[in-house]
């Protein structure tokens, strides 16, 4: 295959792969002047292709993806040239266009992947959260760095000097990203970012109600907690943790019917405050070096086995990968 011959079917197949997911988007909430030359799809295709491209500056970004999109979709007029008109529409318009298409790509991955949208009867769903380094720029340190709202602390030259050293490292701007992903197709479904100090369980609640009722959520040791977990279970989805030696669960409590392997999450500090136990289903597992301890809101075999439990939560790796 010659190399023309390759550009046009990697060009058919990009314009192929943005009709399916573009196709049937309402753009009608996004209402640009009269003399903008930018149509609200060219503008998402053309953001898409730019956050995608890998040209040294985001200028040189600009000017290559703008050419491929009006390769692509042929627009009716020509659209503005500059990078910074381009910028100016993003920051007006970007949260209503990351919407758009953040509810397109739900609906394609329920509709087209349906062979893949539940496993074992559930719509499954990991969550994690991770740091990235940023650009020590002044307002990235002021934006995302830890200490970036803490006021300075010790007195004298000797405490300035040690406060110093201290906020040189820890003004390091870096990037949390919480990321819900669904395990059946690979596909990110949700996303929160903050600044280093964000609580990716906090995150994890505003998430939440983008899930459909009946949906399991599988994470790890670190999101763990009886508000958090107590949370998810009132809002009628499942959760799938791992615990560690840090948390207690206790058994024959009486509070509900109760087969061999039901435990119950009731902090002192709960218990204290009239607040009731969360039920939940123990499954041991084992890595070949030590057990793994596994709690379900899924009380019932009949729904999942003990083995399926297991097998759902080593699927969960994925998002690691990811």
């Amino acid at each position: 295959m010659s190399h023309r011959d390759r550009v046009c079917l990697n060009s058919v197949c990009l314009r192929r792969a943005l009709q399916w997911l573009l196709g049937g988007i309402d753009w009608s909430p996004i209402r640009m002047r009269g003399d903008c030359t930018w149509t609200p799809r060219l503008l998402a295709t053309t953001a898409l292709l730019w956050a995608w491209s890998d040209e040294l500056t985001l200028v040189e970004r600009f000017s290559a993806v703008r050419r491929i999109a009006l390769h692509l979709f042929t627009p009716a007029t020509d659209v503005a040239r500059t990078y910074q008109a381009f910028t100016k529409l993003l920051r007006r318009w970007t949260a209503e266009l990351s919407g758009l298409l953040q509810r397109a790509l739900r609906e394609r991955m329920r509709k087209e992947l349906a062979d893949c949208w539940l496993i074992y009867g559930f719509a499954m769903f990991a969550v994690d959260g991770s740091r990235a380094e940023l650009p020590r720029t002044q307002s990235h340190e002021q934006a995302y760095s830890s200490i970036r709202r803490k006021r300075r602390s010790g007195k004298g030259r000797r405490g300035h000097r040690r406060w110093g050293i201290h906020a040189k490292k820890s003004n390091s701007p870096q990037l949390w990203l919480t990321t819900t992903w669904h395990v059946g197709t690979g596909l990110p479904w949700d996303w929160r970012i903050g600044p280093a100090d964000s609580s990716e369980r906090a995150h994890w609640l505003q998430m939440l109600p983008t899930l459909a009722p009946g949906a399991l959520m599988a994470v790890d040791a670190g999101f763990v907690g009886y508000e958090y977990t107590r949370a998810v279970l009132n809002s009628q989805r499942h959760v799938l943790l791992r615990v560690g030696s840090n948390v207690r669960l206790l058994k024959r409590l009486g509070y509900a019917r109760e087969r061999g392997n039901t435990v119950y999450l009731w902090p002192d500090r709960e218990a204290q405050r009239q607040q009731p136990p969360l039920v939940l289903r123990l499954v041991v597992a084992h890595n070949g070096r030590h057990p793994v301890f596994l709690v379900t809101s899924v009380l019932s075999s009949e729904q999942l086995t003990d083995r399926q439990v297991i097998e759902l939560y080593a699927r969960r790796w994925g998002i690691e990968l990811f």
